[in-house]
């Protein structure tokens, strides 16, 4: 993820970033361009077709699904701008927890008790950096496929749940500090809350990794964008001559850079240009866990 300021206008317009969809388009246009070249082409100068021809009322056709194109798209983007949101807020809610339960650790230990210390300082960072690593592996991308994955190996099936496995051992070892007498039962209840919070966020951000948008949804709305873009050419040639062959792929410029923007940030957890700095956060984590609980 790179920080930019967004009041920046000319590097905005004239300068192409890694995340700019003309990168991934740029071949579907020219594609598109000489298809809108043909065939304009093909009825003005080889079919001859008049303005008074019926082939130029298919804009209305146009016109009527504009709007339920856009309706669509809208709804697309504000989805998947709501995952990535989400996602954010509990990488947030991550650090919070993180953080709080440090800090009640540090206040609860003696400060002479160097390995207890020692054992927080490093589990606690290690659940997050266990957290984000599950969240870019293909055990959370295939976890809810009901078709098998023979490509993957044995050593996909019989993999561990990392974050549980780091979420287990804390829990463990703050059991074993109150049978061992060195917190209270209050005390215990009063970190709970957060040693509960780790599973929850865990769950969160699992049910947004391996919950994509529904298949056929997608699908259509690519198809629908393909044959709205395909049909221009055939009514619009009549208004705007030889100019269809820059109007229609600017409009699909436009209608695929919103279904590309909402493919790239529907799963926040990658190493996409816009995708969420988990591993940066985690570092963060590791960092202010050490100085709390320093010795």
């Amino acid at each position: 993820m790179r920080i930019y300021n967004p009041k920046e206008w000319f590097k905005a317009v004239f300068f192409i970033h890694k995340s700019d969809t003309l990168r991934k388009l740029y071949p579907y246009l020219l594609f598109i361009a000489a298809f809108s070249g043909g065939i304009a082409y093909l009825e003005l100068e080889f079919l001859n077709l008049s303005t008074k021809s019926w082939v130029k009322n298919i804009t209305i056709v146009h016109n009527l699904l504009g709007f339920a194109l856009s309706l669509l798209l809208v709804f697309r983007t504000n989805t998947a701008y709501d995952r990535w949101w989400e996602a954010r807020k509990q990488w947030g809610a991550l650090t919070n927890v993180s953080r709080n339960l440090a800090l009640k650790l540090n206040a609860l230990l003696d400060d002479n008790d160097a390995s207890n210390r020692h054992f927080y300082r490093k589990s606690i960072p290690m659940y997050s950096q266990s957290l984000y690593a599950f969240l870019r592996s293909d055990y959370t991308t295939f976890m809810l496929d009901e078709n098998e994955h023979p490509e993957l190996g044995d050593a996909f099936s019989k993999k561990k749940h990392g974050p549980n496995q780091v979420a287990s051992l804390i829990f463990k070892k703050t059991n074993l500090l109150y049978k061992q007498n060195k917190i209270s039962g209050e005390q215990l209840l009063m970190v709970n809350h957060e040693l509960e919070g780790l599973t929850n966020i865990c769950g969160a951000c699992e049910r947004i990794k391996n919950t994509p948008i529904p298949h056929s949804y997608s699908t259509f709305i690519k198809k629908f964008i393909a044959l709205y873009v395909a049909t221009l050419p055939i009514g619009y040639v009549f208004s705007l001559g030889y100019f269809v062959i820059l109007a229609v792929p600017f409009i699909l410029y436009v209608l695929a850079s919103l279904e590309l923007i909402a493919e790239a940030i529907e799963d926040p957890f990658g190493t996409d240009y816009d995708d969420l700095p988990i591993e940066k956060m985690a570092e963060n984590m590791k960092k202010h866990a050490h100085e709390v609980l320093h010795p």
